[in-house]
C-alpha cells in the first residue's frame, strides 16, 4: 500500500528526514514511534503530497507521490491532533460538504454517515453546530470526514493528542478496525502504550532516521527491553534528549 525509499527533507539545512525507507502492507497498522521533532509528521506530509522530498520516491495506494498527486489525495484521509472544523456548520453539514468534495452523490453520503455513526457512535454531534463541540467530539467528525469516500489509506498523526479517556478509546477502536484487504493504516505518534496495543509493525524514527524496525517483540528483543519504552531508549542511545522531549509531552 505504501513504498518509501530513501526520502530526504531539509529545512533551511536543518534535515528533517534522512535516508528514510519503508513499506507498509494491505491490512496493516504500521506505527512511526519517535518523540517531538524526529521527522514523522514530516514524513507523512510528504506522503500526503503535501511536501516535496528533496530526495527519494514514494508511492501510496500505486500512485507517486510527486508526480501522481491528486491520485494519491484520491487514495488517503489525514487525522491530526490539531484539524479544526467550520464552527457554524453541524456535524452532518460538515461531512455533507466533505461529501460533494470528495465527488459523492448525496444518498451514498447518507449511507456512510449511518455507517460512521455506527462505528464510532458520532450521536448528537451530527445535529450540533462544531462550535459547541468538546474536543472529543469534535475529533469524531474530523475521524468521520477523513474516512467518508472509504480510502485505502489513513495517516494519523497524534490524533489522540488531547482527548479525555472515552474519546481516545473511540479513535483507537477505530483504527485497530479499519485495515483490511485492500486498506491500511500509517499511525504515527509519541505514546509507546499506542504502539503497542494497535501497530502489526513499527518504525522507530530519531533525528530523522531510521533506528529500528519490526513487530513489537522484534523490536523489544533488538533493543534488549524489557517493554517497547525501555527498548526504544536503548535502540536511541539512552539519548537523555528523547527522554526529556517525551516526558515533556506527556506531561
Amino acid at each position: 500500500m505504501i513504498a518509501a525509499h530513501g526520502i530526504c527533507k531539509a529545512f533551511d539545512g536543518v534535515q528533517a528526514v534522512d535516508d528514510l525507507s519503508f513499506e507498509v502492507a494491505s491490512g496493516e497498522v504500521y506505527g512511526l514511534l519517535g518523540p517531538n521533532g524526529a521527522g514523522k509528521t514530516t514524513t507523512l506530509r510528504v506522503l500526503a503530497t503535501l511536501l516535496t522530498p528533496d530526495r527519494g520516491s514514494a508511492t501510496v495506494a500505486g500512485h507517486d507521490v510527486v508526480r501522481e498527486g491528486e491520485a494519491v489525495r484520491r487514495s488517503i484521509g489525514v487525522v491530526n491532533g490539531g484539524m479544526g472544523l467550520y464552527d457554524r456548520l453541524t456535524g452532518r453539514e460538515v461531512l455533507h460538504y466533505f461529501g460533494r468534495l470528495y465527488g459523492m452523490q448525496p444518498a451514498a453520503i447518507d449511507a456512510r454517515i449511518a455507517q460512521l455513526d455506527e462505528l464510532l457512535e458520532l450521536g448528537d454531534t451530527l445535529g450540533r453546530r462544531a462550535g459547541g463541540y468538546s474536543s472529543g467530539m469534535k475529533q469524531k467528525i474530523v475521524v468521520a470526514r477523513a474516512v467518508l469516500h472509504d480510502p485505502p489509506v489513513i495517516f494519523f498523526d497524534e490524533a489522540t493528542s488531547g482527548l479525555d479517556v472515552v474519546a481516545r478509546r473511540a479513535v483507537l477502536d477505530f483504527v485497530r478496525s479499519y485495515p483490511s484487504e485492500g486498506r491500511a493504516v500509517v499511525y504515527s505518534t509519541h505514546v509507546m502504550s499506542e504502539v503497542e496495543e494497535l501497530c502489526d509493525r513499527a518504525c522507530i524514527i530519531y533525528r530523522g532516521r531510521k533506528i529500528a524496525e519490526g513487530s513489537i517483540a522484534e523490536l523489544i528483543a533488538e533493543g534488549h527491553g524489557d517493554d517497547l519504552e525501555d527498548a526504544f531508549f536503548r535502540l536511541v542511545g539512552g539519548d537523555r534528549g528523547a527522554r526529556d522531549e517525551i516526558a515533556g509531552v506527556e506531561a
